[in-house]
């Protein structure tokens, strides 16, 4: 079973109330191959949403709020369905959303909300690689990269 980021899926749950569909992860999730989630709604979020970035430890808002314990939140119920998920098959890698704070892999935007992108991964992606689980992003060349955990 893959883990894919919600909005890749197709499912409008972005911070601007939209989605990032891929084709590619969309077949996935249609034929029961990967499951969809979203950290951000998961830690209680709305969607719409106002923007937030990865700072060292914590995740703010545009407008200087803390939003750290939500994204936390979200990333603990994400595991809990990943752990659901591994009572009956293995979770063989995740497809996450690049740049986001709580999905991107290699790398986000700085914190600062200068539009700059640094090396650093998301909250969700730093749990996942914590716990042995491959990531990949919607950037990657999915159809060869996923043959490999299907």
């Amino acid at each position: 079973m893959i883990i894919v980021s919600a909005c890749l899926a197709g499912i409008a749950c972005r911070y601007d109330g939209k989605s990032t569909l891929h084709p590619t992860v969309k077949r996935l999730v249609d034929t029961d191959a990967a499951v969809p989630v979203c950290p951000e709604v998961l830690g209680g979020l709305p969607v719409p949403r106002t923007p937030a970035e990865r700072n060292g430890l914590h995740i703010y808002q545009r407008d200087g709020k803390d939003i750290t314990q939500e994204f936390e939140l979200g990333c603990s119920r994400a595991l809990e369905i990943i752990k659901d998920i591994e009572q009956e098959q293995p979770v063989t890698c995740a497809i996450l959303q690049t740049r986001s704070p709580s999905c991107g892999y290699g790398k986000i935007y700085d914190g600062i909300f200068s539009g700059k992108l640094i090396p650093g991964n998301g909250l969700f992606t730093e749990y996942l690689l914590a716990l042995g689980i491959p990531v990949l992003t919607e950037e990657d060349n999915l159809e060869e990269e996923i043959k490999q955990y299907i």
